[in-house]
């Protein structure tokens, strides 16, 4: 049976991590926004041409073009049995449009699960990180530090911060999130598709109620 799935949640909800997860456990794909855009930029199709010329002005991939990208991945054969979304929609109009060219498929979303965290916990996930610049481990500055906050762990490379992972950016991004993304989730509330997931636990208790969730209907 197939099992497809959308992640929702705040910036710095961890839904990454657990879609990652998933797809792991699963056997399915992951299908994140940006990784698709990119693998189809690499394709050398005419959708991941024209997503090239906006791409690499810095401008956003028009909502039609997206839609029109998803469409060709969760098409593809790797996808029989499911699929998992991340990143996509954002929007209760981009939602529309997925519902849409799913059933030109025959497709439908099994699951929406919705990771629900604190503000609190979000501003200071998304304000105190850093990464490896070597190996890409990423470090909590507050919550899980490396043992020398200029040196990973792993492999004694230099963490660096993103310029944009301060209190003020981290608290942008949520509102804006809370206005454009939230009203997603009443979207498919209304469909009987959501889950609400606790985020304000370790990552395997998460990932353990999610596996609970999906599996309700396999």
């Amino acid at each position: 049976m197939k099992t497809r799935v959308i992640f929702l949640g705040a910036p710095g909800s961890g839904k990454g991590t657990q879609a990652e997860k998933l797809a792991k456990e699963l056997g399915i794909p992951h299908i994140d926004t940006g990784s698709m855009l990119r693998e189809e930029r690499a394709s050398g199709s005419e959708e991941g041409k024209t997503a090239d010329k906006y791409m690499s002005q810095g401008q956003l991939v028009p909502i039609e073009l997206v839609v029109r990208i998803i469409k060709n991945r969760v098409s593809k054969p790797d996808t029989q049995a499911g699929f998992i979304l991340d990143g996509f929609p954002r929007s209760i109009e981009q939602a529309e449009a997925l519902d849409n060219i799913l059933a030109e498929i025959n497709e439908q979303i099994d699951h929406v699960l919705n990771i629900d965290l604190d503000e609190g916990v979000l501003i200071d996930r998304m304000a105190y990180r850093k990464s490896c610049k070597d190996c890409g481990v990423k470090y909590n500055m507050k919550f899980n530090p490396p043992q020398n906050e200029q040196n990973c762990d792993r492999c004694g490379g230099e963490l660096s911060r993103r310029a944009d992972d301060n209190v003020e950016t981290a608290t942008k991004r949520i509102k804006t999130y809370k206005a454009e993304t939230e009203p997603v989730i009443g979207y498919y509330r209304n469909k009987s598709l959501v889950r609400d997931i606790n985020g304000n636990r370790q990552i395997d208790e998460i990932f353990n109620e999610i596996v609970d969730a999906v599996k309700v209907k396999i």
